[in-house]
């Protein structure tokens, strides 16, 4: 395994400069884009057992508000991994030996993000982008025996506009096939079975990419090599999951700025309501990552629900979307089946 410390700054603090930068930028993004003007509240919280983070959020209850609620987070924790959590991660890490290690220290730095606008039109978005290393020791000379990278991005419309699936898909895939044309279909297939909701036997939305566990060893796995044939490093890694951060801006912001004008009715509301329901359904019976980050010692359990919308709805055997031929149906077909948004995927 190649070792992310081999450059003159470390992977760690490249990572820390990374997503704050990153949060500044999509932050002045939203708020630059939010008709009226809009403020987000800037909240830089530590915890007790190591690191902290800085947390930017806004939310609005008035109609004509853009965005109903967002959030882009930051965080950048250290600490102690128990035995169980090393040997829960061993299976996936060939170079973390549970034989022979006790407790190690760990490092994960990560951006969060959510965006609930305000119009039906205009889908919600979410992304999450993050890094872990465990070391063999406390000491200064201390070396990572662990790394990965993990990331995730999706839309969830409440209605559908084609042209908007295909260009947030294209992005992603003109991203993905920099780096190897096998990424793309295994990370948005991840992502379609990550995103999908047994008990109501349909998906949240549109889907995006997914991937975890992401280092050198998968190299074989994924293709991640480039012409020449050369195993991808750390840097390589890094390079990747920066070039889609930076993408939110041209994956979202041009869709955002398309729909946000456009008009509704209570209807529409109503639908988009019904379709968040799904959204904290998901959230609270389905997604990991919430269960996980609830159960960690030292959490910020707001932080942890951020993603939450601020309303939702739910009525016992709704009818909107029974017509096949209505927006809401043809909504409905899409998220009951997975679809192909650009071609050769």
């Amino acid at each position: 395994m190649s070792n992310p410390e081999s450059s003159p700054t470390t992977m760690r603090q490249r990572v820390i400069n990374y997503i704050t930068q990153l949060q500044s930028d999509i932050v002045s993004a939203l708020e630059g884009a939010s008709v009226p003007p809009c403020q987000f509240t800037r909240d830089a919280w530590s915890r007790p057992q190591g690191g902290g983070g800085v947390s930017c959020t806004y939310a609005s209850s008035k109609d004509d508000a853009t965005y109903e609620k967002a959030g882009v987070n930051i965080s950048m924790i250290h600490g102690t991994l128990p035995p169980p959590a090393i040997k829960q991660m061993s299976s996936e890490h060939s170079s973390l030996d549970v034989n022979t290690m006790t407790a190690l220290p760990f490092f994960a730095g990560g951006i969060s993000l959510i965006v609930h606008p305000r119009n039906p039109n205009v889908p919600s978005a979410h992304a999450n982008y993050r890094y872990f290393e465990v070391m063999d020791s406390t000491e200064k000379d201390a070396k990572v025996v662990g790394w990965w990278f993990g990331g995730i991005t999706d839309l969830t419309p409440s209605y559908l506009f084609e042209e908007d699936a295909m260009e947030f898909h294209g992005t992603l895939k003109g991203i993905c096939d920099a780096y190897g044309t096998a990424l793309y279909p295994k990370f948005k297939q991840s992502c379609d079975d990550h995103f999908f909701i047994p008990h109501r036997k349909e998906y949240r939305g549109i889907g995006g990419v997914r991937f975890d566990d992401l280092n050198d060893e998968m190299n074989a796995i994924l293709g991640l090599v480039d012409v020449e044939a050369r195993p991808r490093t750390a840097d390589d890694i890094f390079a990747f999951v920066r070039a889609l951060g930076d993408a939110f801006t041209t994956s979202y912001m041009g869709i955002l700025n398309r729909r946000k004008i456009m008009p509704s009715d209570e209807r529409m509301r109503r639908w988009q309501l019904l379709r968040r329901g799904r959204y904290v359904e998901f959230n609270l019976v389905c997604e990991r990552g919430i269960k996980f980050g609830l159960a960690a010692p030292g959490v910020n359990v707001e932080n942890v629900l951020m993603g939450m919308p601020e309303t939702a709805r739910w009525e016992y055997m709704s009818d909107m979307f029974e017509e096949s031929d209505s927006d809401e149906g043809k909504m409905m077909e899409v998220l009951r089946s997975t679809k192909s948004w650009v071609q050769d995927c």
